[in-house]
């Protein structure tokens, strides 16, 4: 009985403190974390709803994405796979390849990602060194990419018998996995640059048994880059899972293209230089905001933003006067002057 009548006393201090504690926390009551939450197509793309697709024939739509507000954009369009890739080393970081980037920046942009969709499916790069040295490292990059970067899965690129076997073993440890084969771009150490695969019967083959390697290792799609569109078609029909491509014609379950180069975002001549010829640009975005900051500069300059319009906090008449009085006995009459002339031009530009 007096177990009893403790356990019923501290649920009872527990009920009366909840209200101060939930006070006490920055954290809004509707977000906190309540357990896992129910998968659904209507709700997140999962990897089922991808295999379903793909045995109905329905292709799937992939886009790389690297922040909060270009993540939103993948969520209103109903985009099915958000892929969060290294390729943000050169898109947004600035450089030449995609080798520079490191599991902590990739983590970064993961979570950004993870806070702005939530509908697709959200797939992470292993960034260059991150996974080949051994399987217990790609099993823990993986990890920590599904832990810290919030994602749904990982994807990698495949081709040496080390990086299936980081596949394998991935996957063994229960993380969905996305191949990538073709061009891989953290192989240009080997392939002496970015060039396309699959272009002699050598070539093209090993591009089908790498990918059919990969699906034999567990992953649930595989991504076909830059490789003729007869050798992407033959790896599509061997395949029992999707493939999706980017620069490999239009036989593949799905495409990928990258957030800035599909809107024309980037027009510097550096950027233009290296844009991939496969890339079709559905807007020219980049235009539109280069048009936007010569408006806003040269506005700023002429002194006609911000104006009345954009300047909406006000202070009463009364109170300009009690500032001004205030000013004034601080011995700042230049700046009691100023202020009164702003209030004044303010007033007269309503």
């Amino acid at each position: 009985m007096a177990l009893y009548a403790a356990v019923s006393r501290a649920k009872a201090m527990s009920r009366a403190f909840s209200p101060i504690l939930r006070c006490m926390s920055n954290v809004p009551e509707n977000t906190v974390y309540g357990g896992p939450k129910t998968q659904s197509p209507d709700q997140r793309v999962t990897v089922t709803h991808l295999k379903q697709k793909h045995k109905k024939g329905e292709p799937i739509t992939m886009v790389t994405a690297y922040d909060y507000p270009s993540a939103v954009h993948l969520d209103s369009a109903g985009i099915d796979i958000c892929l969060v890739g290294d390729s943000a080393a050169m898109v947004v970081h600035g450089y030449d390849t995609t080798l520079p980037i490191t599991l902590d920046e990739m983590l970064v942009h993961c979570r950004a990602v993870a806070r702005g969709a939530k509908r697709p499916l959200l797939v992470g790069d292993l960034p260059f060194g991150s996974y080949e040295s051994s399987s217990n490292q790609a099993v823990d990059t993986a990890v920590r990419v599904l832990k810290e970067g919030g994602m749904d899965a990982i994807k990698l690129e495949g081709g040496s018998p080390s990086r299936i076997t980081a596949a394998k073993s991935i996957v063994e440890a229960g993380i969905a996995v996305m191949g990538h084969v073709g061009l891989t771009p953290q192989a240009i150490s080997v392939l002496g640059g970015f060039r396309p695969q699959g272009r002699n019967v050598a070539s093209a083959v090993k591009v089908v048994e790498t990918a059919l390697a990969l699906q034999e290792v567990g992953c649930f799609s595989v991504v076909l880059e830059c490789v003729p569109p007869p050798v992407a078609a033959a790896a599509t029909s061997a395949l029992q899972i999707p493939t999706i491509g980017i620069g490999a014609g239009p036989f593949c379950s799905g495409q990928v293209l990258v957030y800035h180069d599909l809107l024309g975002m980037m027009q510097h001549p550096h950027h233009a230089k290296v844009t991939p010829k496969f890339c079709k640009q559905f807007a020219h975005v980049g235009e539109v905001i280069n048009k936007a900051l010569v408006e806003y500069k040269e506005e700023v300059t002429s002194g006609s933003f911000p104006g009345a319009a954009h300047s909406p906090y006000k202070i009463s008449a009364a109170e300009v006067n009690g500032f001004l009085s205030e000013l004034t006995k601080l011995g700042l009459d230049k700046a009691a002057s100023a202020a009164a002339e702003a209030a004044e031009k303010i007033s007269t530009s309503k």
